[in-house]
């Protein structure tokens, strides 16, 4: 009988733990979040982002896509030699605010060390361009980042340093989604910085460049 009772108690103890340890692996094979709240491109522990909004709302695409990117690449006029006065691109991460509670204004992390930033220092204009490529919605819908219906958006304006006023706000956004930022080296000095949005385009379908103006886009507000 010390057997089978020593069984019973084994599946008694297995029935009331397994419910525990399925949640502990759930928690340990889920796709990571991002090191802020959620993964690069990514919304959820399932890696889902919330849907597109429809491609007639140009304006709501447009936040849409600012919020879900974490990097944009981002182009100014150089003022280095030998190439003063060319177009100069370069990737920076960014971000418009925490996870589902984005303001539209993309927010920087800086240094005088970036040739970018000496760029902007002579010239602070730039244009930035975020793209839905480098979430999972186009690879999983097949579109290659030059398809159109991978839908990117293209801001135009200046970049220039946060007040203090701003500061609070611009440091809480960058830091929830790239919380490596909090560690890099002081003797950088590393500032932050916003694109004061003048022009907006969003291509997301065919039939070229849809027009937002800084009013309409400001004025989207999400569920």
């Amino acid at each position: 009988m010390a057997g089978p009772a020593r069984g019973s108690a084994r599946a008694l103890l297995f029935a009331l733990l397994a419910p525990a340890l399925a949640a502990l692996l759930a928690l340990l094979v889920a796709p990571a979040r991002g090191r802020g709240g959620r993964g690069h491109g990514d919304w959820d522990a399932a890696g889902r982002l919330p849907p597109l909004p429809p491609r007639e709302d140009a304006a709501r695409v447009a936040r849409f896509v600012t919020h879900v990117c974490d990097w944009g690449a981002l182009a100014t006029v150089s003022a280095q030699e030998p190439v003063r006065g060319w177009a100069f691109a370069d990737v920076l991460s960014l971000s418009d605010g925490p996870p589902g509670a984005g303001s539209g204004v993309p927010y920087f992390y800086l240094s005088p060390m970036q040739q970018l930033v000496g760029n902007l220092q002579e010239n602070p204009y730039a244009t930035l361009t975020l793209s839905l490529a480098q979430t999972n919605f186009c690879r999983k819908n097949g579109f290659d980042p030059q398809n159109p219906l991978c839908a990117h958006t293209i801001l135009a304006g200046t970049v220039t340093k946060v007040n203090e006023t701003e500061m609070d706000i611009a440091k809480q956004s960058m830091f929830i989604r790239h919380p490596e930022m909090k560690d890099w080296p002081a003797s950088h000095d590393w500032f932050f910085a916003k694109l004061n949005i003048t022009n907006i385009w969003v291509l997301d379908y065919f039939g070229g460049p849809k027009v937002v103006t800084p009013e309409q886009y400001y004025n989207v507000t999400f569920q």
